[in-house]
């Protein structure tokens, strides 16, 4: 089974932040293991940068797919499944990039990682 990123995980990742534990460094490290980033992800980092509410890393406000590329993780779409899944998720989530990550994660078998609790109630498989 893949991974997908939360966007705060992304972000921690890049900054090399003390809450990805070695143990999540290791999984995500892994050749085996594909770690996936979600065009939810850059959409919801270029949204709140605009409007102040988050300071991200330049790497990804300046080439966000550059920035995928270079970390080794996989580019992630939104289709047409994972929209349909998003507007019909029971709970839904009142974040809407959090939704579509959920949706994304559930459409395409793969593990989220994330430290918000939020997702479990969802549905969604979780690694932290």
């Amino acid at each position: 089974m893949g991974a997908l990123l939360d966007t705060h995980a992304l972000i921690w990742w890049l900054d090399g932040d003390l809450r990805v534990s070695q143990r999540l460094r290791k999984r995500l490290s892994t050749p085996d293991e594909d770690v996936f980033v979600s065009a939810a992800s850059a959409w919801e980092i270029a949204t709140k940068a605009r409007l102040g509410k988050l300071t991200a890393p330049k790497a990804l406000l300046a080439d966000f797919a550059g920035a995928v590329e270079t970390l080794g993780f996989l580019p992630l779409p939104i289709d047409l499944r994972h929209g349909q899944e998003a507007g019909q998720m029971r709970g839904a989530h009142r974040d809407p990039f959090d939704s579509m990550l959920a949706a994304q994660a559930r459409v395409e078998h793969l593990t989220l990682v994330s430290a918000d609790p939020a997702f479990q109630m969802l549905g969604v498989a979780t690694f932290w």
